[in-house]
């Protein structure tokens, strides 16, 4: 039975691999010619036999889906095209993937350019020139975020903290006195400088943009439409057909590195899955850290210190009953306690300028870490168990022999000697939380996350901020997204990208464990 789980599990990584990493494999373009004089222009995804009727099974036929993108201009994204109404299937060596930002692909011909020194049209000459214009926008897009997120996001951030100052100073009834006056009048001085410097800085930034939108590329689809696009919204343009070897690792390798490394667009479908990458790493170890003392101390009082009896044989069944209580339940209850009543609390007492909007009082990391630890504090509390029992009892007792107390007994003997058996533990409650969804959803996971939540700005960690989540991410690309289709690709890559988290995160502390077991059996001899 163990071969036969094993082989499940790499029969399910394949599938995952094949599915989603193959999906960013470049695929040729297909212009289609069909017998009502309509073209299509785009990648074959599939082909299926069409169900016959039972009164004709003969006439049964294959049909092919076919992703002819240009969402913008066809209201879709995928069409079924039956193989009995395709005349001609050509591959042109001059059509073009358009990767971008929003809409999704478009597949077309590239046309024309429009530079800032005029229009480049010439066929020997428009791909050079896109490529430098590409370069180009890469840089001024670099001096647009740096405005939006720096220099903006700086002064929103700097008159955000004097006007929560004004708003503490007015609950607190200090504007009747004349230091709470003069600091109020300092306050307001600083407000007025930040916004006459916001001021400069938009008016910069919208010189910028226009500057940007001035450069611009023309294609023409299949049917003879035009689409000129900002160069600045492309993220890669090829011609798959005419790709050597080389040119199409380079093109995969890139849809990889931008799988893993960037942020999501179009609803999530597509981009990368960076956020989320960093927010289940983050929450997973957050858990671990919540979960792993409290279970461990729990243990050793359960085992090491309490008399047996009634009370201690009801907490055990608890405990052991809170591991079959659902996740769902779980999330509910940290909802309550953890968000509203300690959060609220928190915001009430330390934050009450910036209420009604909660600070720690919604849905955070942190409460969504700590939901997770209560969830996998039992698996903790067994394992650890289970290691103190098989620690000898004769190393107790030669320990308490030589005059240490019971306290040295337990750190500094039992403690170590079931460390491997705790780690196991923390690898079980590792990949029990790291895959879990449901808790998250009420306690502080979100579909996109436009800060995460470690920053340069102080105090750096910021525990009360919303996150993204792998798991959340496949339920809602998969469950969620107007573009079915579209979105299996990233479904089956975010999957195995969890499953391999979750395996390095448990291989590294095995090989701890693994470390932690030879180390103290040397030592034991």
């Amino acid at each position: 039975m163990l071969g036969i789980a094993l082989w499940l599990i790499l029969a399910l990584c394949w599938l995952l691999a094949a599915e989603g990493l193959g999906a960013l494999w470049p695929r040729a373009l297909v212009r289609v010619s069909t017998e009502e004089g309509r073209e299509f222009l785009g990648i074959r995804y599939g082909q299926e036999a069409v169900p016959a009727p039972d009164d004709a099974p003969e006439a049964r036929e294959l049909r092919t889906l076919l992703r002819i993108g240009n969402r913008d201009l066809y209201g879709e994204d995928f069409v079924w095209l039956p193989h009995s109404r395709i005349q001609t299937w050509r591959f042109p060596a001059d059509a073009a993937v358009v990767e971008r930002l929003e809409w999704g692909p478009f597949y077309g011909f590239l046309s024309s350019v429009i530079t800032a020194s005029g229009t480049i049209a010439a066929a020997e000459e428009i791909w050079p020139v896109l490529q430098r214009e590409m370069a180009g926008a890469r840089v001024r897009q670099r001096g647009i975020r740096h405005l939006e997120r720096k220099m903006i996001g700086d002064i929103n951030a700097e008159m955000e903290r004097h006007r929560l100052a004004l708003k503490r100073l007015e609950l607190r009834g200090a504007l009747g006195a004349p230091a709470g006056v003069r600091r109020a009048a300092g306050h307001r001085e600083a407000l007025e400088a930040l916004q006459a410097r916001y001021e400069r800085v938009a008016k910069d930034l919208w010189t910028q943009r226009e500057d940007d939108a001035r450069h611009q590329a023309v294609f023409t689809s299949v049917d003879g439409r035009t689409k000129s696009l900002p160069v600045s919204s492309i993220i890669r343009v090829h011609r798959p057909n005419r790709l050597s070897w080389f040119g199409t690792l380079q093109v995969y390798g890139d849809r990889i590195a931008e799988f893993i490394f960037a942020e999501p667009r179009e609803a999530n479908s597509e981009g990368g899955v960076a956020p989320a990458i960093f927010g289940t790493v983050l929450m997973t170890l957050l858990m671990v850290v919540a979960a792993v003392p409290l279970g461990v101390l729990t243990a050793l009082y359960l085992h090491e210190y309490a008399r047996q009896g009634p009370l201690v044989s009801a907490v055990r069944i608890a405990v052991n009953n809170l591991a079959g209580v659902p996740s769902i339940v779980f999330g509910v209850f940290g909802l309550g306690f953890f968000c509203y009543l300690i959060g609220g609390t928190i915001d009430q007492l330390w934050f009450p300028e910036r209420l009604p909007m909660p600070t720690f009082g919604g849905g955070a990391i942190l409460w969504a870490s700590l939901t997770l630890a209560l969830l996998t504090v039992p698996v903790v509390i067994v394992a650890t168990e289970e290691a103190l029992v098989a620690v000898p009892q004769g190393l107790r007792e030669a320990s308490l022999a030589c005059g240490a107390t019971k306290l040295q007994t337990i750190w500094r003997v039992v403690l170590p000697s079931a460390l491997p058996g705790i780690l196991t533990g923390a690898i079980l409650a590792m990949a029990r939380g790291a895959g879990e969804v449901a808790p998250l959803m009420i306690t502080g996971v979100v579909k996109l996350a436009p800060e995460l939540p470690v920053d340069w700005t102080f105090p750096f960690l910021h525990l009360e901020r919303r996150f993204m989540h792998l798991g959340f991410h496949i339920y809602d690309v998969g469950f969620q997204s107007p573009n079915v289709e579209a979105s299996k690709a990233m479904v089956y890559a975010t999957s195995l990208l969890l499953v391999g988290i979750v395996i390095c995160l448990n291989l590294t502390s095995m090989r701890i464990r693994a470390r932690l077991r030879a180390r103290f059996q040397g030592a034991r001899v």
